[in-house]
């Protein structure tokens, strides 16, 4: 059963005070979110506690889950109702007891957002100040801050200011405010292009089959027979002889109310129903052919009208030492920093100090080399996660509980070092700092460990060990006993069968740079966060056809995706459930005939409370599981639809192999899906686990396991030890090399010692970051990164092995 449709228990209890020292601790007792067992420790106050555990052992249950969550509900409740009513209303926890908690500020990887609005500016302070820099010192003066504001539309609003002489009135000044905002592209900095020819074949005639849109169907009233039928336009006549009247409506008519065989519908042209119905959307909740077709079918350039800064011409206009906002924007961070130093304006002195102290915040983590004007949506969790920290890093307030989720993801070792600091820069302020975390560098600093297994989903779930650094150690649980791993750097190599070659590479920081990647063989691409890493490989290999990019971009969907939906398993899964009962598949989806016409397939009936928080209680009609109680009685191989989903991917493995099922569940091509999904390390998930309960490692796991049946001969991967155990890492390294055995190039961007020491061939960037950055520093075998000890990596890689 999902975490949503498990009924509520009643609200966690205060704890009655049983020891002298309990206002130092945090206790929690009979914790049972997600896969926990009734788990019941108590944590240290005002130290740095690490919680470890392989993938899918309840660490983020306990801490996000459990101890966050609870938190902020109890800050929500101490709000009126009225501005209850504007937040967000999270359910209680299931805890029997949970007491000792402090305001707790969670600070995650997941992504900002994919709105082009939306920059590593506008989700810190650091654009609002900027504006209001601008419009005390720009010039010419322009208008108050939001004329400086690419998120505020450039609506006039035209006035004037009169005073009184006397018997005698005149005008002292005209204003025009305005928004910053370019009206071209609406503040998103790229105009996208829709090539028409990938939507139909124009010489054809809509009653002939001239569209060639995925999913449009000849008799269907939506799309082909609305267009056929509307009377706008002559169904029968090949689209290139449309008259200029036909080709407008065809194309570009307003929403229209029209009737189609009586029934009601609304017409509108193509392209906007192109926009909606496809371009509104998340890419990666399509299905790849839908994807494949957007990609296709859609281009985006940058707005020629404010040359991709989405601010108006009068924002870019108004400048401060031959500097508008725009180049403000658009400069490195350690440079804007510098820049910002460089004024000397006694007017606005307090403002300079706030924004000169957010700056060199940014190059205090690590993130010098990135722009104000970056997409926030671009960012890796890793990035997203140190960018939510900028806030917290000069804030005068103590006693809080921070809580970080793998905040080592995405960084060289290098900087592991740098974020130890700051995390014990925070504890040693009055904090308590409460981190997830697999990497060993980090688990070192530890005050306290806090160890969940001992395995994944419902083998996991308990605390294997509680205590310190040193007793995990000898604690004999996975994680003592794979901490002090260290891999062997490869003694041979396998040999190149060919070359990929990049010239000329110059995307982001890169300089002209010219690289050959090795063909046939596993090539680990290193260097420090912001050294060019992913601009070489996702910005540099040519994409099509042969090669194969899963890069940490989320998966989105809605409440009912889950594994099964996402890997393509559901089908045939359903198509065995059709065939040996002789009806039709669609009975077997839960988004579809057979689900529960009570809740609509989600299994839970939701209320929403208004201020209170809502809640979801499983459906009585079907009690959780999500179909008809006459579809529930199919079977194949003695399991309904429901039971199955309910599987984890190492049991239904077994069944779809002909085993537990018998020779009816003997489905070749469910079963090589599981396969993948087994060996990716994901054999404890449940087929029917909604993925937004998936970790981002899951998650990106997930797509590297549906995108192995991809026929590609190139496999480009971005840090696949994201979320992964010391004990996963060495299953990851047999699967990179069956891929390779099996005649793929794998070219992998990692941090990961282990999986650099493991590679055939290392490409080393940097030797900094942004435009210290750029440059290919090294190329060679491991043994020779470590026997030269000439970059960062290098050292570090030396140091790990023992060289």
């Amino acid at each position: 059963m999902t975490k949503a449709a498990r009924p509520r228990r009643p609200a966690a209890v205060p704890a009655e005070p049983h020891a002298a020292d309990s206002h130092e601790l945090i206790r929690v007792h009979g914790a049972r979110e997600n896969n926990l067992k009734d788990v019941s420790i108590e944590i240290p106050k005002r130290r740095l506690t690490v919680f470890t555990g392989v993938s899918g052992s309840g660490k983020s249950s306990l801490v996000f889950d459990t101890i966050a969550a609870e938190s902020q509900r109890l800050i929500n409740e101490t709000y009126s109702s009225f501005v209850q009513g504007f937040m967000p209303t999270p359910g209680r926890p299931e805890v029997d007891v949970l007491d000792g908690l402090t305001t707790a500020i969670i600070v995650d990887q997941a992504r900002m957002g994919a709105d082009p609005r939306s920059t590593v500016g506008t989700a810190t302070d650091a654009n609002a100040m900027l504006r209001i820099l601008f419009s005390r010192l720009g010039k010419p003066h322009i208008g108050p801050p939001s004329a400086y504001a690419f998120n505020v539309p450039s609506v006039r609003a035209s006035g004037a200011i009169t005073v009184e002489r006397g018997n005698q009135k005149a005008v002292k000044a005209t204003f025009n405010r305005t928004g910053g905002m370019c009206p071209r592209c609406e503040g998103r900095g790229s105009v996208s292009d829709i090539d028409l020819a990938q939507l139909y074949d124009d010489s054809k005639s809509i009653a002939e089959g001239a569209f060639t849109i995925p999913g449009w169907k000849s008799d269907s009233f939506w799309t082909v027979r609305l267009y056929a039928e509307s009377g706008f336009l002559d169904p029968d006549k090949p689209i290139r002889r449309f008259t200029k009247r036909e080709m407008q409506d065809f194309l570009y008519r307003e929403p229209t109310k029209v009737k189609v065989e009586g029934v009601n519908l609304t017409y509108e042209g193509l392209i906007p129903k192109i926009q909606k119905s496809f371009l509104s959307k998340d890419k990666e909740a399509m299905q790849p052919h839908i994807r494949e077709f957007v990609e296709r079918a859609v281009t985006f350039t940058a707005c020629p009208d404010c040359d991709g800064t989405r601010l108006s011409e009068g924002a870019r206009s108004s400048k401060i030492k031959r500097i508008s906002i725009a180049d403000a924007c658009a400069m490195q961070i350690s440079d804007l920093a510098e820049w910002v130093r460089g004024l000397r304006e006694p007017s606005v002195a307090p403002l300079l100090t706030a924004l000169q102290r957010t700056l060199d915040s940014f190059v205090e983590i690590g993130l010098g080399y990135l722009a104000l004007d970056r997409p926030a949506g671009t960012l890796s969790g890793g990035e997203a996660q140190r960018v939510k920290m900028i806030r917290h890093l000069g804030s005068s307030l103590t006693d809080v509980t921070y809580v970080f989720d793998e905040p080592s993801a995405g960084l060289h070792p290098h900087d592991v070092q740098r974020m130890n600091g700051l995390l014990l820069r925070l504890r040693d302020k009055g904090n308590t700092v409460l981190v997830v975390e697999h990497k060993p560098e980090l688990i070192a600093i530890a005050d306290h460990v806090v160890d969940l297994g001992p395995g994944a989903g419902t083998e996991g779930g308990t605390v294997c060990y509680e205590g310190s650094l040193e007793g995990l150690r000898a604690a004999g649980t996975v994680t003592g006993r794979h901490l002090d791993d260290r891999a062997k750097v490869k003694e041979s190599v396998r040999k190149p069968t060919g070359v990929l070659e990049i010239r000329g590479a110059t995307a982001n920081n890169l300089r002209k740079v010219d690289v050959d990647l090795p063909l046939g063989v596993l090539t680990v691409v290193t260097g420090v966060a912001g050294s060019g890493k992913s601009s070489l490989v996702h910005g540099s290999i040519p994409a099509g056809a042969g090669v194969v990019s899963v890069d940490q971009s989320p998966i989105r969907g809605s409440r009912r995706s889950n594994p099964a939906t996402y890997t393509g398993l559901l089908d045939p899964i359903r198509k065995a459930f059709a065939k040996v009962n002789g009806v039709k598949p669609g009975l077997f989806s839960a988004n579809s005939e057979g689900a529960c016409p009570t809740c609509s397939g989600a299994g839970v009936i939701y209320t929403d409370l208004a201020v209170m928080a809502g809640v979801a209680i499983p459906c009585e009609d079907c009690e959780g599981r999500r179909f008809q109680a006459s579809v529930l009685e199919y079977k194949l191989g003695g399991r309904d639809i429901s039971e199955v989903l309910a599987m984890p991917v190492a049991e239904a493995e077994e069944f779809f192999g002909g085993g537990e099922g018998g020779g009816e569940s003997h489905i070749p091509a469910a079963h090589r899906i599981l396969d993948r999904l087994s060996d990716v390390g994901l054999g404890y998930l449940t087929l029917g686990q909604p993925l937004t309960t998936l970790s981002g490692g899951e998650r990106q796991r997930l797509k590297l396991a549906t995108h192995m049946a991809d026929k590609g001969g190139v496999y480009v991967l971005d840090e696949p030890t994201t979320g992964l155990h010391l004990a996963d890492v060495e299953q990851l390294l047999g699967l990179l090399d069956r891929l390779v055995d099996s005649g793929k190039s794998v070219i992998v961007v990692e941090h990961h010692q282990a999986v650099m020491a493991h590679a055939d061939w290392v490409v080393d960037l940097g030797p900094g970051a942004g435009h210290d950055g750029g440059k290919v520093v090294f190329e060679g075998t491991p043994a020779e990164l470590v026997a030269a000890r000439s970059t960062l990596t290098g050292e570090h890689l030396a140091e790990y092995v023992g060289g």
